[in-house]
């Protein structure tokens, strides 16, 4: 139980203050024998552990690390084993347990394939020279504005530069998108402002559903067709009534805004300049499955996004929106955010709720699933932001009104972030079932000879310049060898060299495997060994190939959770397309 010790480290007492500013009054009553803490009951032990995250985050903006001491004061005053609050600060990308040496801010500058092929490096030369504290950061949710920066503050708070800060104009690229239910209000409606909200028809939605009453929405989200847009697909309606259907214990809704597939930022872009259509959308989710709690899980390097959230939530509340008659629905319903703290591996639904409750951020076996068992082991309903405000056009119009877009398996509308070589990188609100090359065009077209387009972010897969005329939909995407994903459609020219490219996914899922599976911790560590292989030689042995191929059967035969199943992706498909090099 030596590891169970509190050091003789002590809190300073700004660290002290930061820590209570989160927890409270400092009346816990915390045992001690022998040095080792003493929990009592399963109630107590988590009743402030979910406050770990963000009292992690606090120590750190405090003085830009974690150190002993104000580990060891917050662990006390949540009653969490020290080694288990380490376990959980060493867990993050966006955490550090050693002393840096310095109080700047950190520049994290992205080095993943979008802000690779954009001179990421030449960007990390430029801020070293300039005596910048720089952190090669994966994917940082800006792949249409690449080379991606953000900026961890010390003692002030996180940033992204301010030319990356510009309002989302939707009508910039000449479409006319004022009857599409995801973007019809980015640039029209104020995302600061409540009462701009609701002059535009914000909140109709959940009168309309408390009008309905919570089975004839669920129903009418069962009959849309509206399927999860995380990137499995999951029938939406299905999942709220497995939770709807729970009784006798508490419920939860949740949005998973923890976007870190890279490639990926058309939440990051919905979050910042929509936000009360999440908060309206998860509120009619709550009511619907008779949840009483909501809660945001936003990716920590998304500090726009995040204050843009929390200003919402305020504002709602104020009006009256959430709380114990949320907007006089006779349903007591409020919302928490939780802010992430860098781990890929957090997007996973069960690791997000762990993550949550103060844990290590694992995916759990399944069964049981979320409906049953989800966060703090009561049903749950999680849902991408992307899904939810669907909801909310499903609601207002009917589902027939919704399935009149799209196709008869893959009904209405999908966000689509392009990136790479398009005139026009940005977000886009398309209709399922218009070809791959359509969007591309919408977008300003390729820029020089087309080599490849990635599909769905480094989990999905490559295409070549033959599968232009793909129509973009759920089947055909599935029935092509590829996937629509999270609504990556990254381009490359001819004048990329894939290699590095391809090295760097590899070296991507490597480092954001959680470790817990053995397939998945070993088989990501030997797919980045035989792509440096790839790079160092310029070809591969048959007998390398074949080991990808069986390592990749292995993660997806075994693995707990998509990570290891979707690894081997983009590395497969770019060896059958021949745009890294073949073999020996």
């Amino acid at each position: 139980m030596a590891d169970l010790h509190f050091t003789a480290d002590t809190a300073t007492d700004a660290e002290a203050a930061a820590v209570d500013a989160l927890v409270g009054p400092d009346d816990a009553a915390v045992l001690f024998e022998t040095e080792r803490l003493v929990r009592g009951g399963q109630a107590r032990r988590h009743e402030r552990r979910h406050l770990l995250l963000p009292v992690l985050h606090a120590l750190q903006a405090e003085i830009g690390w974690i150190s002993p001491g104000g580990l060891n004061y917050a662990c006390d005053r949540l009653q969490v084993p020290p080694a288990e609050g380490y376990g959980v600060a060493t867990f993050y990308e966006m955490f550090r347990v050693d002393d840096p040496g310095h109080t700047e801010s950190v520049v994290h500058v992205c080095v993943d394939a979008a802000c690779q092929v954009a001179d990421a490096a030449g960007r990390i030369a430029v801020l070293e020279a300039e005596g910048k504290h720089v952190h090669r950061s994966p994917c940082l949710g800006q792949c249409e504005r690449a080379p991606a920066v953000f900026i961890q503050g010390r003692g002030e708070p996180d940033t992204v530069p301010a030319d990356a800060t510009d309002v989302f104009e939707h009508r910039q690229t000449g479409r006319d998108q004022s009857q599409l239910p995801l973007t019809h209000w980015l640039g029209v409606v104020d995302p600061t402002s409540l009462d701009s909200y609701r002059a535009h028809g914000g909140y109709e939605a959940l009168a309309k559903a408390i009008e309905l009453g919570a089975e004839a929405v669920i129903a009418a989200v069962t009959e849309s067709g509206l399927s999860g847009r995380g990137g499995a697909a999951f029938p939406t309606g299905i999942k709220w009534n497995g939770v709807h259907d729970q009784t006798g214990r508490p419920k939860h809704v949740v949005a998973n805004c923890d976007e870190s597939e890279p490639g990926t930022f058309k939440d990051r872009i919905l979050m910042e300049n929509d936000p009360f259509s999440i908060i309206e959308a998860l509120t009619v989710a709550g009511f619907a499955t008779g949840a009483e709690n909501g809660w945001i899980y936003v990716r920590g390097e998304y500090p726009l996004a995040t204050s843009r959230l929390e200003h919402a939530i305020a504002q709602a509340r104020d009006a009256g929106l959430l709380g114990a008659d949320a907007a006089g629905s006779g349903h007591s319903f409020d919302i928490e955010l939780r802010r992430g703290a860098g781990a890929y591996i957090c997007g996973e639904e069960t690791a997000l709720f762990n993550s949550i409750e103060g844990f290590r951020g694992e995916p759990r076996n399944k069964p049981p699933f979320p409906t049953t068992h989800g966060l703090f082991g009561e049903p749950t309903a999680i849902n991408n932001p992307e899904t939810l405000i669907n909801v909310l056009h499903i609601v207002l119009h009917g589902a027939a009104a919704y399935r009149s877009r799209g196709t008869e398996r893959s009904p209405g509308t999908k966000l689509y972030c392009l990136s790479g070589a398009v005139g026009r990188p940005g977000l886009y609100e398309i209709e399922f079932g218009a070809t791959l090359r359509s969007v591309v065009e919408q977008a300003g077209g390729v820029q020089g000879n087309l080599q490849a387009i990635l599909m769905g972010g480094a989990a999905g897969g490559f295409v070549g310049p033959d599968s232009l005329d793909l129509p973009l939909t759920l089947e055909d995407a599935r029935e092509a060898g590829t996937t629509l994903g999270s609504g990556v459609i990254m381009v490359f020219d001819d004048t990329v060299d894939m290699t590095p490219v391809l090295v760097r996914i590899a070296e991507f899922f490597r480092n954001e495997s959680c470790g817990q599976c053995v397939p998945c911790r070993v088989g990501t560590v030997r797919q980045h060994e035989v792509m440096v292989q790839l790079q160092t030689n310029g070809s591969l042995a048959a007998d390398r190939v074949q080991l990808i191929d069986d390592m990749a059967r292995a993660m997806a035969d075994a693995s707990i959770c998509g990570l290891g199943h979707t690894a081997a992706g983009a590395v497969q498909s770019a060896l059958k397309l021949g745009i890294i090099g073949g073999t020996q």
